[in-house]
């Protein structure tokens, strides 16, 4: 069927709150050579879409200004050089930007195939998160089967999907929350929770561990953590830092415990990374995630879902910080 000439998307007016999101009427995009391009049936929400509508998030020249980076959908057209995808399949993809959209162009190499039996809103629920997840845990923060890990924000997108793929390849795992509620969802992933309003997470880690500490911790604080989470190390330990929400910088770091540890301290950010790296990540995911994922498991816990219409309720939703799993946008 010939594409239609033009389509909807939401565009950040200027920054601000959640009503700066305002639907535009855009010429459908066509795809490059190389690229892939979406009918989006679902969007998935994510912590950079806010930081970007407030103003926060780094954005480098040439970036997409249009929110969003994951979808869903069928392949309507590729570009020159495509041969892995073709009209008519139903794919997911993490996107450089534009996923709150009707149409999205997409590097065919960030292109994944829908896991068997997974439905649109669950398939674009996937891609940032596991991209992320899999790229700084497993890769950054090197962790494996017989380790033990602490995940901070263990309810989040990041947080659901940190702690499901750790109990998938025999990672210990524990994760900090602020209610029982969503320590009871921890305790159902098979991690141990953290109630972080009662208990302070460095003592219980100790306390749980035998002192031995864990070997890598996933922060979504930031400055405020900066020194516990060394703390919650054990030797060798890495800890890598994917947000800021506790601040942007550390002061009065304790050096000699980092030295004591050997600990190694790193961090990123996944739009920034080349399109070839994106793309050795998703033959990564492909290869050792997507099998569970066509199985049933490690699929993501969806929080809610919004019409495309309703963004701006769907970023209020995530700003709130009650939501536990995924927020997504279904665009048909």
């Amino acid at each position: 069927m010939p594409l239609p000439q033009t389509m909807t998307h939401i565009e950040i007016t200027q920054p601000g709150g959640p009503d700066v999101l305002q639907p535009r009427e855009v010429p459908v995009p066509r795809p490059a050579a190389g690229e892939v391009l979406i009918r989006v049936h679902a969007a998935g929400v994510n912590r950079p879409d806010v930081l970007q509508r407030a103003g926060h998030y780094p954005m480098k020249p040439g970036m997409n200004p249009i929110p969003g980076l994951e979808v869903a959908g069928d392949v309507v057209a590729v570009g020159d050089g495509v041969s892995t995808y073709k009209a008519g399949d139903k794919v997911c993809a993490l996107t450089n930007g534009g996923g709150y959209a009707e149409y999205c162009a997409v590097p065919a190499g960030q292109v994944l195939p829908m896991p068997q039996g997974v439905d649109y809103v669950s398939a674009a629920a996937i891609p940032e998160t596991f991209f992320t997840v899999w790229a700084n845990l497993f890769g950054l923060g090197g962790a494996s089967k017989g380790q033990r890990a602490l995940i901070h924000g263990g309810t989040s997108g990041i947080g659901t999907t940190a702690l499901m793929l750790c109990r998938e390849f025999g990672i210990e795992t524990f994760a900090t929350a602020g209610s029982a509620d969503k320590c009871a969802v921890i305790e159902s992933l098979d991690a141990t929770a953290i109630n972080y309003r009662d208990e302070d997470f460095v003592q219980a880690i100790q306390a749980q561990t035998a002192g031995k500490g864990v070997n890598v911790i996933l922060d979504i604080m930031g400055g405020s953590y900066l020194n516990q989470n060394i703390a919650a190390l054990g030797m060798d330990g890495r800890l890598v830092m994917l947000g800021f929400l506790g601040g942007a910088k550390a002061n009065d770091v304790e050096l000699l415990a980092i030295m004591a540890k050997r600990a190694s301290i790193t961090g990123s950010l996944l739009r920034p990374r080349t399109d070839q790296e994106k793309a050795a990540i998703a033959a990564q995911l492909r290869e050792k995630v997507w099998p569970a994922l066509s199985a049933g498991r490690c699929l993501p816990m969806i929080d809610q879902v919004f019409e495309l219409k309703d963004v701006a309720k769907a970023h209020t939703r995530m700003e709130a910080g009650d939501h536990v799993g995924k927020i997504v946008l279904r665009v048909i």
